[in-house]
């Protein structure tokens, strides 16, 4: 048996994004078929309990191409010289950590790597402490930076910005809840399946005017919100990574 959270976009409320743990049977290995029979066993312990639930995996693993297509590894932004960043990857090159060695990165080399190369660099696991985060898509904009509280909230902005301006983003407002099978939050606290979620929740709310807004005013529009997020209780679940 594993627990995974599944994250429901709340309407109405004192909270953005309801988070419910959810048991079910886990089915171990990496190939493709073994974490669908996962994401078919979580999903069907949630319906269980909420059969009028219409569920969405976000992730490479999921079967419906929409929540392919949402991967943080698939999702990016296209920068002013026409390049794709991916999201993944943009974030990963903007962190900044301090040592004894000093201030080490952020490592905008990673920005333009495969997600997959960027998140497992050894630039990022052998440099110190989680300082901030540094954010600079091109070389014509001044850095800026990002604390670590709210937690995920850098993770969540990006992710929004490159959502918000896909074609197809008003399809994920047909579900009601998100899960991915990815995300282990005894390792990490940023999640797609939550920034999505986030995402429906503002859009539903009617407080995102056609962009997302800049880092202060995204900061103060969240907290206006009793924030449940994939940090919550175990203190295990702090890890940035």
């Amino acid at each position: 048996m594993a627990n995974r959270p599944i994250f429901i976009p709340k309407i109405h409320g004192p909270t953005l994004v309801e988070i419910v743990n959810v048991d079910f049977s886990w089915s171990p290995g990496l190939s493709i078929s073994q974490k669908r029979r996962s994401i078919a066993s979580l999903h069907g312990s949630f319906s269980k309990r909420f059969p009028e639930a219409k569920l969405l995996e976000i992730s490479s693993k999921s079967e419906d191409e929409l929540g392919r297509k949402l991967s943080a590894f698939n999702m990016g932004i296209t920068s002013k010289n026409g390049q794709f960043i991916n999201v993944e990857s943009l974030f990963q090159s903007s962190k900044v950590f301090t040592s004894s060695g000093g201030i080490q990165g952020p490592f905008r080399e990673l920005m333009l790597a495969p997600p997959k190369e960027a998140k497992q660099s050894e630039k990022l696991k052998n440099s110190g402490k989680l300082k901030h985060f540094s954010f600079r898509p091109n070389e014509q904009r001044d850095e800026e930076v990002w604390e670590l509280e709210p937690k995920t909230a850098f993770y969540d902005w990006l992710y929004l910005n490159a959502l918000n301006i896909v074609p197809w983003n008003k399809e994920v407002l047909a579900y009601t809840a998100f899960t991915d099978i990815e995300f282990n939050p005894s390792k990490s606290i940023n999640c797609q399946a939550y920034s999505v979620a986030l995402w429906c929740a503002l859009r539903l709310r009617g407080l995102l005017d056609g962009t997302i807004p800049p880092r202060d005013a995204f900061i103060s529009l969240i907290s206006r919100f009793d924030i449940h997020n994939t940090s919550d209780g175990d203190k295990k679940n702090m890890s940035l990574f």
